[in-house]
């Protein structure tokens, strides 16, 4: 069983917060990306490296991914997921972001083979049990404004 917790911005030390997703909208529509190595969707995001601001990874992983070169960055909340079948787990937290991007280069330049644009959150998802919250998250957040 997997569990998706969300905390408040800043209630989680910076340390902790090991990687960025970035639920994305271009030209109206939720940007979605697929990795070289799969055949389903997911939001673009990824791992913090070292000494890396929280934002910074968001910014970075938004471009790797998307080839986004002009956006805006909302930071959301930060979350965590919990499995309950993996004994030794150790809770690890990400920063949820939106992002409305205005453009994009047009050449995928790292793992991702292909983006696409959807009206609504696809089916075929990489991690579907994560994933769903997380865009319910943001769509809360986007009626709050």
């Amino acid at each position: 069983m997997v569990k998706v917790n969300f905390c408040e911005l800043n209630t989680v030390e910076d340390n902790k917060l090991a990687f960025a997703v970035i639920m994305t909208k271009f030209n109206g529509q939720w940007l979605y990306v697929r990795h070289k190595d799969r055949n389903t969707w997911e939001i673009p995001g990824g791992h913090r490296e070292e000494n890396e601001n929280i934002n910074d990874t968001a910014s970075r992983e938004l471009f790797e991914e998307t080839g986004a070169t002009k956006f805006k960055l909302t930071p959301i909340c930060t979350y965590s997921v919990e499995r309950d079948e993996t004994v030794d787990y150790t809770e690890s937290f990400g920063q949820l972001f939106y992002s409305e991007v205005e453009a994009v280069d047009s050449l995928l330049h790292f793992e991702i083979s292909e983006i696409k644009l959807f009206e609504e959150i696809p089916d075929n998802l990489t991690y579907p049990l994560i994933q769903p919250f997380l865009y319910k998250k943001v769509l809360e957040f986007l009626k709050e404004l």
